[in-house]
């Protein structure tokens, strides 16, 4: 959805208070497609800060079903997210160079399901777990380990003792 900021960036110390809702249904992350089960509208506070710039502050409650990264069970992520960006009008210069790409920005307008994906892509977990004990599945059957052990033989032998193993094997002198 996108939401014209002209008025705002037009009105010296003008604050606009809105409610708006996401039409994001899904997140596409690397090869996935993630999806969104619970979405809260996102509550918008636009600020003009002068100089043809605009604070833009939200908070938004998002709920993705993701998978397990050990057991590969779904599991609900909860984002609550809590925005803040300054953009600059079209045009303009920024005081900063190292102010950041306004990727959800189209000239004059705001899109508001881009802004709300970059900041899903910045608080993207490091790792999803179905539980902290989470035990995963079996290299050797598959079976989820958290419902048992399967019964396969686990040993991993150190590779760097393999050649004192072939020795052993072949009653080689040493």
């Amino acid at each position: 959805m996108l939401v014209n900021l002209t008025d705002i960036l037009s009105s010296e110390n003008l604050v606009i208070h809105k409610m708006i809702e996401i039409e994001l249904d899904s997140i596409d992350y690397l090869t996935e497609k993630f999806v969104l089960i619970e979405k809260e509208p996102l509550n918008l506070t636009l600020t003009n800060m002068g100089s043809k710039k605009v604070l833009i502050e939200g908070k938004i409650r998002l709920v993705l079903r993701m998978n397990c990264d050990r057991c590969l069970k779904d599991v609900n992520i909860v984002f609550d997210l809590a925005l803040s960006r300054m953009v600059v009008a079209p045009g303009e210069e920024k005081a900063d160079e190292d102010e950041e790409e306004q990727s959800f920005m189209d000239k004059y307008h705001l899109d508001v399901d881009e802004l709300v994906y970059s900041e899903i892509m910045m608080n993207w977990p490091m790792k999803v777990l179905c539980a902290e004990s989470c035990k995963g599945i079996c290299k050797k059957c598959g079976n989820d380990l958290n419902d048992g052990d399967c019964g396969c033989d686990t040993f991993v032998p150190d590779p760097r003792m393999a050649v004192i193993k072939d020795i052993f094997k072949g009653n080689k002198e040493v």
